[in-house]
């Protein structure tokens, strides 16, 4: 076995550290999320801290880590009779991105369980985690579908596998530790609220605390063993304190001013449910135990928000998580004790009055003089845009409309690829449609195929009683059709002739919206702009629609409209990303207004590259941006090139694009038809 980094040596992320010892200390704080860019630290902490926590009883001989104690009655290894235990260190269990949901549960025999009736259980992940730590890295890249179950198994503090008819329960009660980038997507709502604590992780700016990191790396990779043996002493220190803390905890007094400005400050930041104030109130009691003290203080209840809180205000993926403390610390003053109060008239020099004191102005202060994007110079009454600084032929940036909900956007036909709430696909989840016969383990039983298939062989193979003889070549696996998630691939157009503010703003728009439909539907996206001479990746395929969305704000426009350019560029994208996941279908979305200038016979080459799209069939929509009196019809030109559809920019804006790729099927099916 490898020797682990030492925890203690792990040098700053102060939040990160105490967020864990926190969640050792009481397990009942519900886990950790550790959010940070890449090379922070944040696998190699999480991975020390088993090292620190306390060694458990558990019943000689049980797969489930029952504790001798109180043994789960319903432990698929027991009854257990009082006797003999062993101790041995708490788990840490690796959960990963791409395992099964038989590995993450556990799975059954089934053919024994058919044809001997004998529950042949084989524990999964779960099971070994029980308490333990359960740590998932990349947790945002984790499939639906196990998110599902950990979320069930997390509500109910137990596993349930399901055959058929034939069932194990056992209990599955763990510390849910989590790490993820969120340049790489994000979590699912659901999911982000079972994290009691989360942390944002960050390298250090500091160049002192930068050697100090590389230079212990370094040591422990030369000689791991040597380098824990250095930090044997602290190690143990620590791991005392927790012991200590832990047996602290039940004498620790959460009084009524302490709940109350929990409530308050949960009520503050308007946070969902009543899950943040449960969690604040054990972290801000576990605070106090790894102090050593018997009260809980305001401080403790301070901390408790900055690492409870975070996370449960996001409203949208595009939402920023964050805290904002001059309020935190407001709210905790004004609902405080009368003698934790200094200044109970509220006037005194640190009172800091309405406009938050400290020489620092209020957020609204700042106003958008200097810098904001709305300050930029506007439009004049025709309409046209005023030039900025940025060089001639190119507009500023403008803010994108407010976003608004869309229907479903689907690709025709049925597909296979990652797990996801878009378009119709052959999943191991969903509404069975038909059984095959099992290509490796069977996971998904067809019952009644298989009792067909058994059925004519009952009298060669000797049955005498009521019971059905089943062979393994009689099983039967099920088929089944869900929803898969696909790639959505922006390709806007960021020439002059879209550089009117206003239309911009409502294409910046609509293209919001469909990325929070993409959030929701756990697609990934890309985005392709094209202007001046040539187009650009602005995206790469990715699952952050966030990254998606801060670039699309920033998107400058101005100058020609190299359409092809873009389309090809596009079509580049796609042929990469079908090599490296080539179950991915992919869906196009243009926004455009069909122009196409620069260079020789541009519109020819444009409808020439959008006939590849059409004989690739990859479904394509167009967003018509044209606007005025008169109107050239070039996008909708370009629809029937794609072989797509095309809807104008009022129409989107009035929520009628919901459905346009409902219509694609049809229109790629008419096609091929007419050929």
């Amino acid at each position: 076995m490898s020797t682990p980094f030492p925890f203690t040596a792990v040098v700053g992320q102060d939040d990160l550290r105490l967020a864990l010892l926190l969640n050792a200390v009481s397990p009942a704080v519900g886990g950790v999320l550790v959010r940070g860019e890449k090379g922070t630290a944040k696998s190699t902490a999480v991975r020390a801290l088993s090292a620190l926590m306390p060694t458990l009883n558990v019943v000689a001989g049980c797969r489930f880590s029952c504790d001798p104690d109180s043994p789960d009655p319903a432990c698929p290894d027991g009854p257990h009779e009082p006797g003999a235990f062993e101790t041995r260190p708490a788990r840490m269990v690796e959960l990963p991105v791409g395992a099964s949901e038989d590995r993450l549960v556990g799975a059954l025999d089934i053919e024994r369980a058919l044809a001997e009736g004998v529950k042949a259980f084989e524990p999964g992940l779960l099971a070994d985690a029980h308490r333990g730590i359960l740590y998932v890295d990349e947790v945002n890249l984790l499939h639906d579908h196990l998110v599902d179950l950990l979320l069930d198994a997390a509500a109910m503090g137990a596993s349930y596998v399901e055959r058929e008819g034939v069932s194990v329960r056992h209990a599955a009660r763990f510390l849910l530790v989590g790490t993820m980038n969120p340049e790489e997507g994000e979590l699912r709502p659901q999911l982000l609220d079972r994290f009691g604590l989360t942390v944002e992780v960050a390298a250090s700016r500091e160049p002192d605390q930068r050697v100090e990191v590389v230079r212990r790396r370094l040591a422990y990779d030369d000689d791991p063993a040597g380098f824990s043996a250095r930090w044997a002493d602290e190690e143990t220190s620590v791991r005392g304190r927790i012991v200590a803390a832990r047996e602290l905890l039940p004498s620790v007094r959460l009084g009524d001013g302490a709940l109350r400005q929990i409530a308050a400050t949960c009520a503050a930041f308007e946070v969902d449910g009543m899950r943040a104030d449960i969690v604040m109130a054990r972290t801000a009691t576990a605070l106090a135990a790894w102090a050593g003290r018997t009260d809980v203080l305001a401080e403790d209840v301070r901390q408790a928000a900055l690492l409870a809180l975070p996370h449960r205000r996001r409203r949208n993926p595009f939402d920023a998580p964050g805290l904002d403390e001059n309020k935190l610390d407001e709210t905790l003053e004004e609902f405080a004790e009368p003698e934790d109060d200094p200044d109970p008239d509220g006037d005194g020099p640190g009172d800091g009055g309405p406009d938050g004191g400290g020489g620092e102005p209020a957020p609204d202060d700042a106003g958008p003089q200097d810098g904001d994007a709305g300050a930029q110079p506007e439009a004049g009454e025709s309409g046209e845009p005023q030039p900025s600084g940025a060089g001639a032929g190119e507009q500023s940036a403008v803010r994108a409309a407010e976003p608004f909900r869309t229907k479903v956007l689907s690709v025709p036909g049925i597909g296979a690829g990652a797990a996801g709430r878009r378009s119709r696909a052959r999943t191991e989840h969903g509404r069975t449609t038909g059984a095959r016969r099992p290509r490796g383990a069977l996971t998904k039983l067809h019952l009644a195929a298989t009792v067909q298939a058994a059925a004519p062989h009952q009298r060669a193979r000797g049955r005498s009683g009521r019971g059905l003889v089943v062979r393994r070549d009689d099983l039967r696996q099920a088929t089944r059709e869900g929803r898969e998630g696909n790639l959505v691939l922006f390709v806007v157009d960021a020439s002059g002739s879209m550089a009117a503010r206003q239309r911009m703003s409502a294409v910046k728009g609509a293209v919001l919206s469909l990325l929070l439909d993409a959030y929701q539907r756990r697609d990934k996206v890309g985005l392709v702009t094209f202007r001046g001479a040539a187009a650009d990746v602005a995206l790469p395929p990715t699952s952050s629609v966030d990254a998606a969305a801060v670039r699309l704000e920033s998107l400058p426009t101005g100058g020609r409209t190299p359409l092809a350019a873009g389309l090809l560029k596009a079509h580049d994208v796609l042929r990469v990303e079908r090599l490296r996941d080539p179950a991915r279908r992919a869906l196009v979305v243009v926004v455009t207004d069909g122009r196409a200038t620069g260079g020789p016979e541009p519109v020819a080459l444009a409808g020439r590259a959008a006939r590849l799209f059409a004989a690739e069939g990859i479904a394509s929509v167009v967003v018509d941006c044209e606007s005025g009196p008169v109107r050239l019809g070039l996008a909708r030109q370009l629809a029937g090139e794609l072989e797509g559809t095309a809807v104008t920019l009022d129409e989107l804006r009035a929520d009628s694009i919901a459905g346009l790729v409902k219509d694609v099927q049809g229109n790629q099916g008419r096609s091929r038809r007419a050929a």
